[in-house]
C-alpha cells in the first residue's frame, strides 16, 4: 500500500497510541452509567442524521464510545476482550499510525453512511477490525466457546456469509450502512481481495475448461 506508507513517512507521529483500548474504556464506562446512573445518556451519544443537522457534531466522536446494549455483564466483558486481542494485534502489527488510519476510515464509512441513510452505529467498524485480523492470520486457532478449537478464517467466513445474507435480504438503507461500515477494511485490503477473487475464478475456470477436455 504505497498511499500509506507515503502518509506514514510524512504524519506518522499522529497516530494515536491505544486507541482502541480508549474506546473500548469507554464503551465500559458508557454501559455502566446506562445501565445504573442515566438511561437517556445513550441517546445523547448516537450517531443520528437529525441531531448532526441541528449542530450535535460531538455525535462525530461519541457513537463509538456507544456499547452493545446486552445486560450481561459477562457476555460484555467478553465482546470487549475480543475485540481488545483482536485491536491490539493489529495495532503490534501495523504500528499506532496505520490503525488509527483504518480506524479513522471505518468512522468516516459510518458517518457517510448516517448521512445516507439517517443513522449508523459501529457493528460494521468493529467487524471490520475482526476481517482484517482473518484476513492477516487466518490459519490463527482460537477456542470456540472457550473449548473449540477452530482456525479465525473459519470464523471469518461464517462471519462474511452472515453479513452477505444480511446485505442481500436487507432494504437499501440498510445495505449502505453495512457496506459502508466496513470502509477500513475496504481501502487498506480491497484491492487484495479484489485479487483473490479473481484468482480464484481463474483457477476454477481452468479446472473446469482440463475437467471438460478429459470428459470429450
Amino acid at each position: 500500500m504505497r498511499w500509506i506508507d507515503k502518509l506514514e513517512r510524512r504524519y506518522g507521529r499522529c497516530g494515536i497510541p491505544y486507541l482502541l483500548n480508549i474506546v473500548l474504556a469507554g464503551q465500559l464506562a458508557v454501559w455502566f452509567l446506562v445501565m445504573f446512573v442515566e438511561r437517556n445518556l445513550l441517546y445523547l451519544l448516537t450517531l443520528d442524521r437529525a441531531a448532526l443537522l441541528h449542530g450535535q457534531i460531538w455525535r462525530l466522536v461519541t457513537f463509538v464510545f456507544v456499547p452493545t446494549l446486552t445486560t450481561s455483564p459477562l457476555m460484555l466483558l467478553i465482546e470487549l476482550y475480543f475485540y481488545w486481542w483482536v485491536g491490539n494485534s493489529l495495532t503490534r502489527a501495523w504500528g499506532d499510525f496505520r490503525f488509527t488510519v483504518y480506524w479513522l476510515a471505518g468512522m468516516l464509512g459510518a458517518v457517510v453512511s448516517c448521512l445516507l441513510t439517517g443513522a449508523a452505529g459501529t457493528s460494521g467498524l468493529f467487524l471490520s477490525l475482526f476481517f482484517a485480523y482473518a484476513w492477516m492470520w487466518p490459519d490463527q486457532q482460537v477456542l470456540l466457546f472457550f473449548f473449540i478449537p477452530i482456525k479465525i478464517k473459519w470464523l471469518g467466513w461464517a462471519a462474511a456469509a452472515m453479513w452477505l445474507l444480511e446485505f442481500i435480504t436487507s432494504r437499501m438503507p440498510l445495505r449502505v450502512s453495512l457496506l459502508f461500515g466496513l470502509a477500513g477494511f475496504l481501502v487498506f485490503f480491497g484491492p487484495e481481495l479484489f485479487g483473490w477473487c479473481k484468482e480464484r475464478v481463474v483457477s476454477y475456470k481452468r479446472r473446469k475448461d482440463w475437467e471438460n477436455r478429459w470428459k470429450q
